[in-house]
């Protein structure tokens, strides 16, 4: 589904990925750790296309994309779940819905807002809304929400768009401990929608919940990829957190 081959980052004269390879399956959910520094989020800025590579390939079902503007990657299929929240706060949970379902490819777009297109996708966002357990703040302004029901509105807001590779930057990242088990219900229901997903966390604990693999970064090359157990016992891991001798 998604295939990086030997990415090379580099921001004026320092390398920040060097010569990076990963790939997901269909379906597959894939965990990204790594100290800070090590290019997790380089890697998502560069495969949806906010930073551009030196060299490299990045595809997506079989089609290189790394000459895409972002735009048209995400109508590939490809989302992206910033970890600074990346709706508009200033539209309401509605209209940042409506956003979404109206960039879909192929969708009809009308300018009444009565037309039989704008009440379906009007039905449909409520419909995303009630999953997420946000329908009643349809119509307040999406600033007034939590950390975590922001969390959730991006990730629904990301499904409603149609992508089937989600990328999520550390999705618990200001996120009450309480919300994260919603959080946590939706990760669970994109894995049960067969979506590709990988996701940078710090917590590793966190994310052994999901990926069947989990993949270490450090100085801008992967180090460990294995399932979590692996990793986990793995001394390079504690190498790479605390230094030699460790």
């Amino acid at each position: 589904m998604l295939s990086i081959s030997a990415l090379e980052v580099a921001f004026q004269e320092t390398t920040v990925l060097k010569g990076l390879s990963l790939s997901a399956a269909a379906g597959e959910t894939v965990g990204i750790i790594g100290p800070n520094g090590s290019g997790k989020t380089t890697l998502f800025n560069c495969i949806s296309g906010f930073a551009a590579q030196r060299s490299g390939t990045i595809s997506l079902k079989d089609q290189e994309i790394q000459s895409l503007p972002p735009h048209e990657r995400a109508r590939k299929g490809l989302g992206r779940v910033f970890q600074n929240f990346g709706i508009f706060r200033q539209m309401t949970l509605l209209e940042n819905m409506l956003l979404a379902l109206e960039s879909r490819p192929g969708e009809e777009l009308s300018v009444s807002p009565w037309s039989s297109a704008a009440r379906r996708r009007k039905e449909e966002a409520m419909e995303r809304l009630r999953e997420i357990h946000l329908e009643a703040k349809a119509l307040n302004k999406a600033s007034s929400l939590s950390g975590g029901q922001m969390r959730l509105l991006e990730i629904m807001r990301t499904v409603a768009a149609g992508a089937e590779v989600f990328l999520l930057d550390e999705p618990t990242a200001g996120v009450s401990p309480r919300m994260k088990d919603d959080v946590t219900e939706i990760i669970r229901r994109l894995q049960a929608l067969k979506k590709t997903v990988l996701i940078i966390e710090h917590d590793i604990t966190f994310i052994e919940r999901f990926c069947g693999r989990i993949v270490v970064l450090n100085e801008g090359h992967v180090v460990l990829d294995d399932i979590p157990e692996r990793v986990r016992a793995d001394e390079r891991l504690k190498e790479i957190y605390f230094g030699q001798g460790a």
